[in-house]
């Protein structure tokens, strides 16, 4: 497991587009079905990382309550499941039902989104405003496993709140830290190495 910070996606950059599957309904979802939303939170996530693993409970119940308040939230797994066959699909409903997640939890095969994103780990936390650009990209909270800091959701609850508010997230923005994105071979993005 390579452990590797976000890369900081560049404020204000529009949220890249996507159309990708819904292994949960057999659905395909779209950036556009999010149109007008309060916000929209794009999370990289997989079923095996013991840093999604440590928060993936919380996730879920801090998700349900901001799309409660019109936030659209979408989770992405871009991982190879050819190296890491607990990353699949099928998996993935099962992920979806043991969690609890309201979300859409999608499945990028080509990692092409992933690279649109420039995502490097799971979690990866991108928000984006009602006007679609960048406006939070970091950590969800200073908590790790092993750490013995308690879950809080603290740094993305305070991003959320602020583009609710109508206002702009801290500047300074801690990145996320996790496992590497599981890229196919030969297919590394220039910032994975």
């Amino acid at each position: 497991m390579a452990l590797v910070p976000s890369t900081m996606l560049a404020l204000d950059t529009p949220a890249p587009d996507f159309s990708l599957p819904e292994p949960a309904t057999g659905e395909t979802v779209s950036l556009s079905d999010f149109e007008g939303a309060a916000a929209l939170l794009v999370v990289f996530l997989s079923n095996h990382c013991p840093f999604v693993k440590h928060l993936a409970n919380h996730l879920a119940g801090v998700a349900a309550e901001y799309q409660g308040r019109g936030v659209a939230v979408v989770g992405i797994n871009a991982n190879d499941i050819t190296t890491h066959p607990d990353d699949s699909p099928e998996k993935m409903k099962e992920e979806v039902a043991r969690r609890g997640y309201t979300f859409p939890y999608l499945f990028d095969g080509s990692q092409e989104v992933a690279k649109a994103y420039r995502a490097a780990c799971t979690p990866d936390f991108f928000l984006f405003g009602a006007d679609g650009k960048l406006a939070y990209r970091g950590q969800y909270d200073a908590s790790r496993p092993s750490l013995g800091v308690p879950l809080t959701g603290r740094d993305l609850r305070a991003a959320i709140d602020a583009v609710l508010a109508g206002e702009a997230p801290a500047a300074e923005q801690v990145p996320s830290v996790g496992c590497n994105v599981k890229w196919r071979a030969g297919n590394e993005p220039e910032w994975f190495g």
